[in-house]
């Protein structure tokens, strides 16, 4: 068969509207069915999503699912500028070589790479929360790894003490089954603490504890979508968002970003109906935006008039180098439609494994259920603790010390940029965030050039893995937080190593 398929193999085959299965996966059960029994072989191009979009009567959207699936699962591969391809070498048959040979009559069709899940199992398996999900700390610590604090700068010496004293004082009681949204006087500190820093208006009962926004996420998704319902997400937007949005059956809508934030226009005139909208209004992720006034006024006056839900995501809203940090978007809402998603995450350390979620007041008994339901409640120890470090005062002095050095790194990486990667990357400053986004020439693919750098031991994200849209935007998503001057000067002479190694 040619490298590019013929019209009829492809561009019309029955969707069936009435089947339980979304359209998606329909799509992704007959490409996937057509590679393994070799309709679609090794090499061969598949028609491009806009095309099959068309001739199938579906959204592009619906089409890019089932691609981004096939492509996690190593099934298909992109090229940019020339299209979509059938692997070389399926997973399956990776999975068959890799088994004992006891079991060697196996055909690779008998073998599936998730055997046994269910349809929402395979999605969910099939998802990622990160371009690169190596956890080797050796290789999450390299540089220019983002979303990582500066671990070393923590007041470690202080949280071990007041471990130490919650040890001999801590009532037993405690140690019991307790509220699921979470331990009550951390409740009040973190109501207070969003109130003063981020202008959210809440009390202590609409806050529910959580293990870090993953969990949040997937708890709003669980509580407030049916399979299918609609989506506006960011585009690029958080991987993690992604997956935990579509690991609940969401139908993801794509919505572009720009200077002043997500499109609320774009998204009315295209997709007037969703039912909830994910967005990161301070500091959009990964391009760094902050949106303009006019659209959070027009997207809290849509989701009034349509019922729809607003689910903010303020990962790291505490760190803004220039001016106050802005208020935040729920605290404009009159409506009570908004959800406020806050992290300990990347203000404290990850391994705390603790965030918050402000919801409106009629949804706090069913969201307090929902958490119930997931994991009981988060661990009552490590809330006692971080209340302690809010009530003496060692929270506030750590976000104003980090946020000091966190413009000090930024400005390092900057000016190191400038010096060592004229021409190769185009890095300009930011007025907030952890991350600094760099572009790079025509025709350089980000993750040809990560590729490369790895061998130099840098890591960092490639900014095109981020868009549901094609063609993406191609950059490097660089971290900054936890590395030190020394560690940002080497990172970027290595990176620059990378650069040279390109093919001309």
């Amino acid at each position: 068969m040619s490298k590019h398929v013929s019209g009829t193999l492809l561009l019309s085959f029955p969707l069936d509207p009435a089947a339980t299965k979304p359209f998606y996966q329909q799509i992704y059960d007959h490409l996937r069915e057509a590679i393994l029994n070799g309709s679609l072989p090794a090499g061969s191009r598949l028609p491009s999503t806009r095309l099959l979009a068309r001739n199938l009567g579906v959204s592009r959207t619906t089409v890019l699912v089932a691609f981004e699936q096939l492509l996690y699962e190593g099934y298909i591969r992109g090229s940019t500028g020339s299209g979509t391809y059938v692997e070389d070498v399926l997973p399956d048959e990776l999975l068959l070589s890799s088994l004992p040979t006891t079991q060697s009559q196996h055909s690779a069709q008998d073998i599936q790479p998730f055997a046994g899940l269910s349809q929402r199992g395979q999605v969910i398996a099939s998802t990622t929360v990160a371009p690169n999900q190596d956890w080797d700390p050796q290789i999450v610590n390299r540089a220019f790894r983002p979303g990582i604090p500066a671990l070393n700068e923590f007041p470690w010496k202080q949280w071990s003490q007041l471990v130490t004293r919650l040890q001999r004082t801590i009532p037993p009681e405690l140690f019991s089954y307790s509220d699921p949204a979470g331990y009550l006087p951390l409740r009040r500190e973190i109501a207070a603490y969003a109130h003063a820093a981020r202008g959210v208006h809440c009390s202590a009962e609409q806050v529910i504890i959580v293990a870090g926004s993953q969990q949040a996420i997937n708890l709003a998704a669980q509580l407030l979508l049916d399979p299918g319902d609609e989506v506006w997400i960011e585009d690029p937007c958080y991987l993690g968002s992604r997956s935990a949005l579509l690991s609940n059956g969401a139908h993801l809508l794509p919505i572009p970003v720009d200077r002043d934030g997500i499109d609320v226009t774009y998204g009315i005139i295209n997709h007037p109906s969703a039912r909830m909208v994910y967005v990161t209004p301070s500091h959009q992720y990964p391009l760094g935006a902050t949106m303009s006034l006019a659209r959070r006024l027009a997207l809290l006056r849509w989701a009034q008039r349509t019922g729809a839900w607003i689910l903010e995501d303020d990962y790291d809203g505490e760190y803004r180098y220039t001016g106050h940090p802005l208020a935040s978007l729920q605290g404009l809402d009159r409506s009570e439609r908004v959800l406020y998603l806050g992290t300990f995450s990347k203000v404290l350390f990850p391994g705390l494994r603790l965030g918050y979620l402000i919801v409106p007041p009629v949804l706090v008994d069913a969201m307090s259920a929902a958490h119930a339901t997931a994991d009981r409640q988060s661990p009552i120890f490590a809330q006692c603790v971080l209340t302690d470090f809010f009530t003496g005062e060692h929270f506030s002095r750590h976000v104003r010390r980090m946020r000091s050095l966190y413009a000090e790194r930024q400005a390092i990486l900057v000016e190191a940029a400038e010096r060592s990667l004229k021409g190769y990357l185009t890095l300009p400053a930011a007025e907030s965030g952890m991350h600094l986004v760099g572009t790079l020439p025509a025709q350089v693919e980000d993750t040809e050039v990560l590729r490369i750098a790895s061998k130099y031991n840098v890591v960092a994200s490639p900014l095109s893995r981020y868009y549901l849209h094609q063609p993406a935007q191609q950059g490097l998503i660089l971290g900054y937080t936890a590395f030190d001057e020394q560690q940002i000067r080497h990172g970027i002479q290595h990176l620059a190593q990378a650069f040279a190694d390109l093919p001309r």
